[in-house]
């Protein structure tokens, strides 16, 4: 299913077919399809598997996020590394086979593990609560709330005892869509307790479930700006590696270019145990806090060091891009001189994304994960995937506006194909900026934000979470 090979001779080679393309792409959309089954709808799984109501359960869920970035960064490393080595230099069907068979063999162990497995039952779409929220709160839009707000006299406030979510107390924020739960004349109410007609009438409880979700937002937007500085690490460094000196301690090996991404991913790994096993149970003696610190506060210092690693970035570069111009070591075909600067300058800015991921990245998947309702934990999964595709689209369309922006300034075209003749350490202060500006609005957002179950004082309340052995299988 593949063109003849080309040979020695490159000049002479055969374009595949229609057929053979075609069946590639089906390959790389089942690939797509499947990863979008897998990433939003495993975290979510893996973390229902601890008892959130006891305190290990709550301290396992904790690490559970650590260390499934652990784990999930270290096969990358090892995919980007020992498998690209195999594709390159051995075989591609061989470099593809061993992850499908890989892949196998997971599956296989997962689903002997199956009985032992909590699984906790689906109670209908999250999606339809949202919808009929909003659609209530519009056709009741011109009533009036009671002035006291701690009365719930004209509100309904059942709660289904099938329902698998925490039971959450009115909060100020969002007040219009408390008028989805105002009880008139016309509205009915069933012998259980429910209400006969969920599109004219909601519960406080499915208004509280919506708010969580709208809190939420603010805090999602602020994570796909902080996504371009870590997409930036991931494209431009590449380039930038080219034009370095990429020999190891003046030996004849070098780091092929692609490959400076491990350090990120290294540095992940490396201070993901550290953090979990040592630097939360000593903050925890401290703050009294499950995690050590709010997972607000993690995100932030996440945030502050990509501040870091873009100017280290920037400075790094005008210093690689100086000695290109005046001391260059050779040409990279198609690109421009090489520089004397040892590549191994750009470590430390790999280093600061992959502690700034450990505090962020990780951060966010573990605010999601317990800021949304217990019925939306899989939509919280694809939130944060969401975020990273949104990011890396306007990554591209920063650079467009760049290369449009620049193209007829005074120092030309900021983003070349040779970068010694362009300013891409100013293209990294502009993310710096970017970077900054979305901090302020991260602590803006931060401050404004109310964590699901807390008081109006910020004092967070005991969540009774009602998932019982009715509803829980394999326990």
């Amino acid at each position: 299913m593949h063109p003849p090979s080309c040979g020695n001779e490159r000049t002479t080679c055969i374009d595949p077919t229609t057929g053979q393309m075609s069946f590639l792409l089906l390959g790389f959309g089942l690939l797509i399809v499947g990863a979008a089954g897998i990433r939003p709808c495993n975290l979510a799984f893996g973390a229902d598997q601890f008892n959130p109501n006891t305190e290990s359960g709550k301290k396992g869920i904790n690490s559970f996020f650590n260390w499934y970035f652990f784990t999930y960064t270290f096969a990358q490393m090892v995919s980007l590394s020992l498998i690209v080595y195999i594709q390159s230099n051995v075989s591609w069907a061989l470099g593809l086979g061993i992850p499908a068979a890989l892949m196998l063999f997971s599956c296989v162990v997962y689903f002997m593990g199956s009985k032992y497995y909590v699984k906790v039952q689906a109670s209908g779409s999250p999606v339809t609560n949202i919808v009929q929220v909003i659609n209530v709160a519009i056709k009741k839009r011109k009533l009036n709330l009671q002035e006291d707000e701690d009365s719930l006299v004209t509100l309904f406030s059942y709660i289904s005892p099938h329902s698998i979510n925490s039971n959450l107390r009115r909060t100020p924020q969002f007040r219009f869509l408390d008028k989805a739960a105002i009880i008139t004349p016309q509205d009915s109410i069933n012998p259980d307790g429910s209400a006969s007609d969920p599109w004219n009438l909601c519960s406080i409880q499915q208004v509280e479930e919506v708010k969580c979700l709208l809190r939420v937002l603010p805090i999602w937007l602020s994570g796909i700006l902080y996504y371009v500085a870590l997409v930036q690490q991931n494209t431009m460094l590449v380039f930038q590696a080219l034009q370095s000196d990429r020999r190891v301690f003046n030996t004849n090996f070098k780091i092929p270019a692609a490959s400076y991404t491990i350090f990120t991913m290294l540095s992940l790994t490396i201070w993901l145990p550290i953090y979990d096993r040592i630097v939360v149970p000593t903050i925890r003696k401290f703050t009294g806090k499950e995690g050590g610190i709010t997972l607000l506060q993690r995100m932030g210092i996440g945030m502050f060091i990509s501040i870091l690693c873009m100017l280290v970035s920037g400075i790094v570069e005008a210093r690689r891009r100086t000695m290109a111009i005046n001391n260059p070591i050779g040409f990279e075909p198609r690109k421009g001189a090489i520089s004397s600067m040892s590549a191994m300058w750009l470590i430390p800015q790999l280093l600061l994304a992959g502690f700034s991921d450990a505090f962020c990245l990780v951060g966010q998947v573990e605010f999601y994960y317990k800021q949304f309702p217990e019925n939306m934990r899989s939509l919280a999964g694809s939130l944060f995937f969401c975020g990273l595709a949104l990011s890396s689209y306007f990554s591209s369309m920063l650079i467009s506006i760049i290369h449009h922006t620049t193209a007829k300034s005074a120092d030309g075209n900021w983003l070349p194909q040779d970068l010694n003749k362009g300013r891409l350490d100013y293209f990294y202060y502009v993310i710096t900026a970017l970077e900054v500006i979305n901090l302020g609005y991260f602590m803006w957002c931060s401050r404004w934000y109310r964590y699901k179950g807390e008081d109006d004082n910020g004092v967070e309340l005991d969540q009774v979470l009602k998932q019982s052995e009715t509803k829980i299988n394999g326990v």
